[in-house]
């Protein structure tokens, strides 16, 4: 059977077959959460199934296993410690030797098929996944840094669906997913409970919670980051005072669900950059209740609070930050997650796209919906579900439509609201895998978009 919220529910095994999407979507429906980044959690799926004042009782309610799941050292600081007690059918040990299975497309730090590129790269969407691509086999991966053996770097994929994972659960051991829908909604079932996550919000798993996810549309196409580093915090506000940017309590947890399943489950993880695989003989999504900081969430991007400038000038995109992977060197992160939301134009003098730039950060974008301000749209362009990258110290800025128009505008006050982007910017080249390299989708003349560019001087 099944349970959510603080009461059973009747059996529903995975989707699957016909009748996948809209069973997927009922659920999305019917789903509760609870508010709150980086809270102390707690959720049962079962009356009294959550032990009162002690971790780990000598008979756990119900007959349940406690389970300690630390996605951070034991010492790390209160601060940043991130630890969830989970209260399950089975314990997580209790399952077969795990044997290599196919990477598909899916790589992994360090990235070594190719040498870093200083070029900017642009690509397409992804093609349509042949029929009966499940998101994890929908998985592939654009490039990246680092080395999750180190626990620090990080890596871009992209990935498209049409199909349901069914009896199929992944997890990942190497670091956090960064979930970025782009078309077709998805539901994430985790071992802590069910979140919905639609083009315009994000999700985040945890390193090491395991989830199957299905589809609430006939197909979804969207990005990852996976963050091998410190898991993503909100970043300090310093001057801004103590409000703006990303609310903590718009990040939505969800509330326990279990699934009490006695049939072959696959379970895929990724560790060290290799996909490993077990067939359980139940569902390891099997929580019944648990309590603590280590969990997954949902955020709404259109409920961040842009600051912006009032007077003149353009802010450094650092302002759009919403979520940070810290490095031990104060300001400079391993990964950020920076969203270009709706927002009002009102600088004085001022040109009101994107300046002009070279950047010690490498620069992932991705483009969820309409238009970005800096880039044209349309065919060969910049478009929902493309992406480009531009490395460390490569020049970028608006290309050369965009700069003739931003320059001749009349500067009043201006709504962008037809347009939702998003950049994974790292502190380290971004190494693209051989199959992003020589992708058919890869946008061969993208140089020429600033070509053009035509000498004003002397005025």
């Amino acid at each position: 059977m099944s349970g959510s919220g603080q009461t059973a529910r009747r059996p529903e095994g995975a989707a699957g077959g016909g009748g996948a999407v809209e069973r997927a979507r009922e659920i999305a429906g019917s789903l509760e959460y609870t508010g709150g980044f980086g809270n102390e959690h707690a959720s049962e799926a079962l009356p009294g199934a959550l032990p009162v004042g002690r971790n780990s009782p000598q008979r756990a309610p119900h007959g349940l296993y406690a389970e300690q799941l630390s996605g951070s050292a034991f010492t790390e600081p209160r601060a940043v410690n991130r630890r969830s007690w989970l209260y399950r059918i089975r314990p997580s040990a209790a399952h077969p030797p795990l044997h290599r299975t196919d990477n598909g497309k899916v790589r992994s730090g360090p990235f070594t098929e190719a040498i870093p590129d200083p070029n900017r790269l642009r690509w397409n969407p992804l093609p349509d996944p042949a029929p009966g691509t499940d998101w994890l086999a929908g998985l592939w991966t654009l490039g990246g840094n680092g080395d999750p053996a180190e626990r620090s770097g990080m890596a871009v994929h992209l990935y498209h669906a049409n199909a349901p994972m069914t009896d199929r659960v992944f997890g990942n051991s190497d670091g956090e997913l960064l979930i970025v829908p782009e078309s077709g909604g998805l539901l994430l079932v985790t071992e802590l409970g069910r979140l919905a996550a639609r083009p315009g919000e994000v999700a985040l798993i945890p390193r090491g919670v395991r989830f199957r996810v299905e589809l609430l549309d006939e197909r979804a196409r969207g990005y990852v980051c996976e963050n091998y580093g410190r898991p993503f915090q909100l970043p300090d506000l310093g001057p801004i005072g103590a409000n703006g940017l990303a609310h903590p309590r718009d990040f939505l947890a969800p509330v326990a669900a279990y699934e009490d399943v006695e049939r072959p489950v696959e379970v895929v993880t990724k560790y060290c950059g290799q996909l490993w695989a077990a067939t359980y003989d139940h569902s390891p999504l099997d929580v019944v209740a648990w309590h603590g900081n280590h969990v997954p969430y949902v955020y709404d991007l259109n409920r961040f609070n842009v600051i912006g400038t009032i007077s003149y000038d353009h802010p450094d995109p650092s302002i759009f930050t919403v979520l940070t992977s810290p490095t031990d060197t104060p300001g400079l992160a391993d990964v950020d997650f920076v969203v270009f939301a709706p927002r009002w134009l009102v600088g004085e003098d001022t040109f009101r796209p994107p300046y002009f730039h070279r950047n010690v950060m490498s620069e992932y974008m991705g483009l969820i919906q309409g238009a970005y301000d800096a880039k044209t749209a349309g065919e060969g362009g910049f478009v929902p579900g493309g992406g480009s990258l531009h490395p460390m110290m490569s020049a970028h800025g608006p290309d050369r439509e965009t700069f003739e128009r931003a320059s001749a505008a009349e500067l009043k006050p201006q709504k962008l609201d037809d347009g939702l982007a998003f950049m994974f910017e790292t502190r380290r080249p971004v190494v693209v895998t051989r199959q992003a390299a020589e992708a058919r989708h890869r946008q061969k003349e993208y140089d020429s978009v600033w070509q053009g560019l035509e000498r004003h001087f002397p005025s």
